[in-house]
């Protein structure tokens, strides 16, 4: 068990050394001066719509919980929820591998509600699969609509190929709501019951999961400048494909990954301006929610500190 504490964290350290060995070859010519003349450029409806963005972006986020509750038939008061999801995933974004981080932060929450270690594992499972069916759905119109954004991370066109990419990715969408469809019957490992959601389960996935990816992009959009810009379903497709390589680092916020990606994506832009808006996203997306979660969770601990406190009294 000591080598798999120590498995996640280690490749994540070394995704972000290699990122940033990356990053200082793609910086060497990028001044702190020139980044920061990019954030001063950025008018104040940039910031204001960027902000407003992330707003949305954790509310949706919060619509997972809401979202595995319902599937599991358990009723929490709907500012509890709110308050776990947004905090869970503020420590999560930040911490990384965030199914196994956002996991202990929510049987910590939840248990104190009723849920079960079995429940709050189905609900974990439940969010994380909502995340990964909307960046498919997500991903296959982008891929569409714009067949040769993936070439920008590759030699030649191979549009075609994408396009028999997107295709795929939205049939094995269509697959999931089938399955839905049929009412398959639940998966059974010994006294353990795993249901198939119901179709409407699976359209509020397919409704909040896909505004949450839009959201979060638009941070990053609304703080780039109009010059050059590829326009936002090319940034949306930048994300997703950021934010994949990101989770599959494991690297801690996605330090580093984010920035290559996004450099290498972008070619057309002044890299200080694309590092200005990330910064932008990782201020609103990353750090100010991470403040915000820490003294919920302080907050948290604290009253339950005080009922224990009290229990231990009577």
């Amino acid at each position: 068990m000591r080598i798999k504490d120590y498995i996640w964290p280690v490749i994540g350290l070394g995704a972000v050394a290699v990122s940033a060995w990356l990053l200082y070859h793609e910086w060497r010519e990028i001044s702190l001066d020139d980044v920061w003349a990019g954030l001063t450029a950025i008018p104040m409806h940039g910031w204001l719509l960027s902000a407003l963005s992330s707003i949305v972006a954790y509310a949706a986020l919060a619509g997972y919980d809401h979202i595995a509750l319902l599937h599991l038939g358990k009723r929490v008061s709907w500012f509890f929820v709110t308050v776990c999801s947004f905090t869970t995933y503020a420590l999560s974004h930040n911490i990384g591998g965030s199914v196994f981080s956002g996991a202990v932060i929510r049987y910590r929450a939840y248990a104190t509600k009723g849920l079960s270690g079995q429940d709050v594992g189905v609900l974990v499972g439940i969010c994380w699969f909502t995340f990964v069916l909307s960046s498919v759905f997500v991903g296959a119109v982008v891929i569409l609509l714009e067949p040769g954004l993936l070439d920008r991370y590759t030699e030649g066109s191979h549009e075609g190929w994408w396009i028999a990419l997107g295709i795929a990715m939205l049939l094995s969408v269509a697959a999931y709501i089938f399955g839905s469809w049929l009412h398959l019957k639940p998966l059974a490992i010994r006294s353990f019951r795993l249901h198939y959601p119901a179709l409407p389960i699976v359209a509020r996935q397919l409704i909040i999961g896909p505004l949450e990816i839009l959201a979060a992009a638009a941070i990053i959009y609304f703080a780039l400048p109009a010059e050059n810009n590829p326009g936002y379903l090319i940034v949306l497709g930048i994300f997703l494909f950021s934010f994949a390589v990101a989770q599959a680092s494991h690297a801690p916020g996605g330090l580093g990954v984010l920035e290559v990606v996004f450099l290498t994506g972008l070619p057309e832009m002044d890299p200080a301006t694309v590092l200005a808006a990330l910064l932008v996203f990782r201020l609103f997306y990353l750090i100010i929610p991470l403040i915000l979660g820490i003294v919920a969770v302080l907050a948290f601990e604290h009253s339950q500190f005080g009922r224990s406190g009290k229990q231990d009294e009577a």
